[in-house]
């Protein structure tokens, strides 16, 4: 378990500085033709990885059809969505909707796989969507002020927190390391066409022959979404859907802090606040409160 969690939380300080590159590179290149490239690229580097370790292999029909279902919400509609809404929302705002994932993705568990749901959880998500409410409002003081951008990266989180749901239920016989690999493939394939359809100039890719374009490229694709999407999808089978998105907490922190330092993006009171909120409604809507809570009882009664 140490292992699992270590490797936790080096994904999550990878993701969180990946908002503060995906806003970087949506900036230069159209966020849909970047967004192929870039898991394109994770795809690749995923299989060859699994090659090494010796665990690649193809998989059988009634597997294909499984990692494309879960592709189009893990895949092709998360990462499209995050990446066209950062285009239209701050780094700070993104990073800490996307903290709202362990919330969602708790939720969605209760509903689809009949997990226990306590009034002490129902608060935790009401206490992280009074924190989205509060940090996407910052600045403006009413409700016309939440911008397009930060819905569509709230649909994102969404549709990612149903893909864990999906990733949980593989069959054992099939790698979930393996599987992420054929999932970024398949998924950049449509995202790629989906880009050609809205005109995306492929030319723009070039832009990546910058140094500074590309190591960031290099980075976000290969390190943040290769080995972190790999990573997560392995502790997910492991440890369970809600038990690892407890971490994705660190991810918004990092986040908060890459889009301070790298994208020169102030921190205000307002995000602080919701910031908290959505750490204390994480904290207690996925079931830590309550684990430690009944950790002390029990101490109590054997002690």
């Amino acid at each position: 378990m140490v292992k699992i969690y270590s490797l936790l939380l080096l994904v999550m300080l990878m993701w969180g500085l990946n908002v503060s590159a995906i806003k970087v590179l949506v900036d230069a290149i159209d966020p849909m033709l970047l967004t192929a490239f870039r898991v394109m690229t994770a795809g690749v580097a995923v299989l060859v990885i699994c090659a090494l370790m010796g665990i690649f292999r193809l998989p059988y029909k009634h597997e294909w059809l499984v990692i494309f279902y879960i592709a189009i919400f893990n895949v092709i509609l998360h990462h499209s969505f995050v990446a066209v809404g950062l285009e239209g929302t701050t780094g700070i705002n993104g990073s800490l909707i996307l903290g709202m994932n362990p919330l969602i993705t708790v939720m969605m568990a209760f509903v689809i796989l009949r997990q226990r749901m306590t009034w002490l959880r129902v608060i935790g998500f009401i206490l992280g969507f009074v924190g989205v409410v509060v940090t996407t409002l910052t600045g403006t003081g009413e409700l016309t002020g939440v911008s397009m951008g930060d819905l569509i990266v709230f649909l994102g989180v969404a549709v990612q927190g149903f893909s864990f749901v999906l990733i949980s239920k593989l069959k054992p016989t099939f790698d979930p390391r393996l599987a992420t690999g054929y999932m970024l493939i398949l998924g950049s394939v449509f995202i790629f066409l989906l880009s050609q359809t809205f005109g995306s100039g492929i030319s723009e890719i070039t832009r990546l022959i910058d140094w500074q374009l590309g190591f960031v490229f290099l980075f976000s694709a290969v390190l943040a979404t290769a080995f972190g999407h790999m990573t997560y999808n392995y502790a997910i089978k492991k440890v369970g859907p809600a038990e690892s998105a407890i971490f994705i907490n660190l991810n918004t922190l990092f986040a908060v802090i890459g889009s301070s330092i790298f994208l020169n993006e102030t921190i205000t009171l307002n995000h602080a606040i919701g910031f908290i909120l959505i750490l204390c409604g994480v904290f207690i809507g996925t079931g830590a409160l309550e684990h430690i809570i009944w950790k002390r009882k029990e101490k109590r009664h054997t002690g």
